[in-house]
Order: structure tokens, then sequence, then C-alpha cells
């Protein structure tokens, strides 16, 4: 037979193990027989879907009530934390005299830390190492950081409480990830919510608080997988915290000047002072801390040195008053009844305050820092004060800690939403601003801020800042 190179016609390119009827197509039976092969292929799919949803319910269900276990304990942890805070504000405004004890606190809680403390001195960073790992903090952390808190504002440290109040939220729910022997994932998004329900509680700020649970860890990532736990966290023990009759302060924008060019402008010019003082602050604690390391070996004559010195500071500017939380800079801030001098000092003894070693927050400060600055800004170019205050508190706060959707999601939280717009430009241009600086040196940065930061993609803040001083060296 001769060699045919013709293709094969349609049917008989066809599959030749299939049996054909003599018209040349598949019989009945074979098409029943096919589809009852697809239906039990469906119906195996369709089951082995079934039984990996199931699984994952299951385990979604089991995370969601233990992150509803470290959210309400974490409530009464924040309204015992900041009762215990007021408490002391109100002893220390009426008796005076107990600012000689700051020395002696500042003995103790350098020696508490220094031989019982473990890895606790690193605070929030190890909080954040945690969360992106598995490592567990010992419950001791919470216990101390609620104490020596309580014991810096007692005696007159210049400090916040956001810290505190994430360490004990990051040291409850690493506790109870260890006790359910939870797997890396979903300890990690057991830690996440425990950061949330924290701030959230402590700040009446729920929104803020689920984005800031997301957000903390990184500079240029949320990770929205723990969305969902961080959102029922925040919102737990904020509800947690009031219905235990915890009060949080509040301000208001008394006016919104329009969206014109020229207050633009001046929104934009703010937003880049608030983002230079948040690098400011940042770099004063980082090099407090580093000078008193370098100049004084003794860890104890540290301590002693450091509170004295916030003593005379006090002293020597009369500023007693910014001991503290000093909460009354940001109402005064809101009346436009501040100057730059106390945006200055708050940053100066906070700084000292926590170069020293005591233990406390940074956002509170933070928060006073912005508003006396904004409020100040506002009456210097004829802007409502309490307008350019709101924009401060939030764009310090964007810049010290790089959380730009968390600061929107706050400014929603404490002014409903007023100035939207205006909010959201101070947060990304103080964030732009702030570079690849903050108060926590254990952030990763997954997403440079510019294309000249590029080279510290990858790292850490900590990385990033050593990098820029090999630099200048």
């Amino acid at each position: 037979m001769a060699h045919n190179d013709k293709p094969e016609s349609a049917n008989e390119a066809r599959d030749h193990s299939q049996p054909l009827d003599e018209g040349g197509f598949f019989s009945l039976n074979d098409v029943i027989t096919a589809g009852r092969h697809q239906l039990t292929r469906s119906e195996h799919l369709l089951a082995a879907d079934t039984r990996r949803n199931a699984r994952n319910l299951l385990a979604s269900a089991k995370l969601l009530a233990l992150v509803i276990i470290v959210s309400l304990a974490m409530g009464v942890a924040a309204w015992a934390f900041l009762a215990s805070l007021n408490i002391a504000t109100d002893y220390r405004e009426r008796h005076a005299w107990i600012y000689a004890l700051l020395p002696v606190v500042g003995m103790a809680t350098a020696w508490v830390y220094k031989n019982h403390g473990l890895a606790a001195k690193r605070g929030n960073n190890l909080v954040i190492d945690s969360a992106l790992g598995t490592r567990l903090i010992h419950m001791r952390m919470a216990v101390l950081t609620f104490v020596c808190s309580t014991l810096t504002h007692l005696t007159g440290g210049s400090a916040g409480r956001e810290g505190a109040a994430v360490q004990i939220g990051g040291t409850i729910a690493s506790n109870i990830s260890s006790l359910a022997h939870l797997k890396k994932h979903d300890h990690h998004d057991l830690m996440l919510a425990g950061i949330s329900s924290a701030f959230g509680a402590v700040f009446g700020s729920p929104l803020a608080g689920a984005f800031f649970g997301m957000e903390m860890c990184f500079i240029g990532k949320i990770d929205y997988t723990a969305g969902i736990y961080c959102l029922v966290a925040s919102f737990t023990g904020y509800f947690t915290s009031l219905a235990l009759g915890t009060e949080y302060e509040a301000n208001v924008i008394a006016s919104v000047p329009g969206m014109t060019p020229k207050t633009v402008v001046i929104v934009v010019i703010s937003a880049i002072i608030f983002g230079l003082t948040a690098r400011l602050f940042a770099w004063s604690v980082r090099t407090v801390k580093s000078l008193y390391g370098r100049i004084i070996t003794n860890y104890l004559v540290r301590a002693l040195v450091g509170a004295l010195v916030v003593l005379a500071a006090y002293a020597m500017l009369g500023a007693w008053k910014y001991a503290g939380l000093a909460t009354w800079l940001s109402g005064a801030g809101f009346a436009g009844n501040t100057t730059l001098v106390d945006a200055a000092i708050k940053l100066v003894v906070t700084a000292l305050t926590l170069g020293a070693g005591f233990q406390g927050g940074e956002v509170t400060p933070l928060f006073g820092i912005g508003a006396a600055l904004g409020g100040w800004i506002g009456c210097l170019v004829g802007i409502d004060p309490s307008f350019l205050a709101a924009l401060g508190m939030l764009g310090v706060f964007c810049a010290g800690l790089n959380v730009p959707i968390t600061t929107c999601m706050m400014a929603i939280d404490l002014f409903h939403g007023t100035a939207a717009g205006f909010f959201v430009i101070v947060a990304f241009i103080s964030y732009l601003t702030g570079g690849h600086r903050g108060v926590y040196p254990a952030q990763r940065i997954i997403s440079p801020k510019r294309r000249s930061l590029i080279v510290d993609e990858g790292g850490t803040v900590a990385d990033a800042i050593e990098r820029h001083n090999d630099l200048i060296e």
C-alpha cells in the first residue's frame, strides 16, 4: 500500500480505543457511563472540599475562641492598668515629694530587668519578634511592665502607656498560644490579635487597634491574613475595658477649613514638620540611651544618673507639669494655648525618661507633642488650632510608628472622619518624611518608602539605622 501523508479525518483523529456506533458516534451507553464517571469524580472532589473546609472552619473557630479569650483578658488588664495610672497620677499631683523616689524606681527597674527580666527589656521589639516567629514570651514580662510602668508614672517619669499595653497583650497571647500548642501560622495570628486588643482597649480606638495589629510589625505591609481576628480582638478588648468603667480622653475639632490650594499647602508643610518631629523624637531616645551606655558602664549607676538628669531637666525648665502622661497637653493644643516650647519640653523630658531605661510607652507623649505643635502652627497661620492639633497628633504618631493606615482609622475613631481628606494627606506625607526610622527597631521593611531607600528592603529599622550610621562614619 502506498504511503499516505494526508492527515487523518475528524473521525479517524478520535481516540480509537473508544467504541463508536455504526454512524461513527459514541453510543448512548458510553455517554451514560462517561457521565457517571464525571459525576462520581465531582462527588469525590466536593467531598474532599467539604472535608477540607470543615477542618479549616474548625481550626478558625478554635483560633477565634482563643482570640476572644485573649481579648477579654486584655480588656480587664487594660482597665486595671489605666486605673492604676490614674491613681498614680492623682497621687503624684497631690504629693510632690514622690518625685524624690524617681531615682529609686529607676535603679529598681534596672536591677529587676537585668537580673530577672529575661528578654523583657526589649519591650515591644520582643513582641514583634515573637509574632513573626514562635518564641514564647514569659509571663513575667506582663507583670514587670505593668508594675514598672505604673511606678514610672507615680514618681514623675515622662512616658506613655501604649508600650506597656502592647507588651501585656503580646504576653497574654504568647502564653495562650503555647498552652494551646498552636502552629506558627495560628500563633502569628493570635499574637497580632493580642496587639490589636491592647491598642483598642487602652486608647479607646477599636478601628485603629484592628489595623495596628496588622501593621505594627512591618513597614510597607498590612497582614490581612489576621484581619478578622484583629478586628474581633480590638473591639472585644475595647468593649470589655469600657464595660468595666474605663473613660477615654476626647478632643473635638471646632471647625474644618475648606479644601483650598492654600490650606493644602499649609497641611502638607505641617505634615513634613510632624514627620521630622517624629524622627527627632526617635533619634533623641536612641541617642540618650546610647550615650548612657557608652559613658557609664555600671547599669545601676547609669539608671541613677538617668533619673537625676530627668529631675534636673524638670527643675531647670520648670517642667514638672510635663511629667507622666501629661494628657493636658493635647487639650491645650486643641484650645490653641500651646507654643513650640511646650512640644520641645515634652520631647526632651520623654527622651530623657525612656533613654534612661524607665518603662512606659511612646504614643501618648507623641500625641501631646503633635497636638501642642499643631495647635501652635494653627495659631501661627490663622487656621483653627484644634484642626491642626488633630493633624499634629495623627502625623507625629504615624511617622513615629510607621502606621499610615492605622492613623487613618484612628482619625475615624477619634474625630469621626471629619476632615478625612486632610487626615489622609497628613498620614502619608508624614509617613514618607519619617523614612526608615521609628520607635520600633525590630520592624521589618517589606516595601521601602522611597526608591532611594530600596537598599533597606528585607531588613529591619535597626539595620537601616546602622547602615546609615556606617555611611556617615
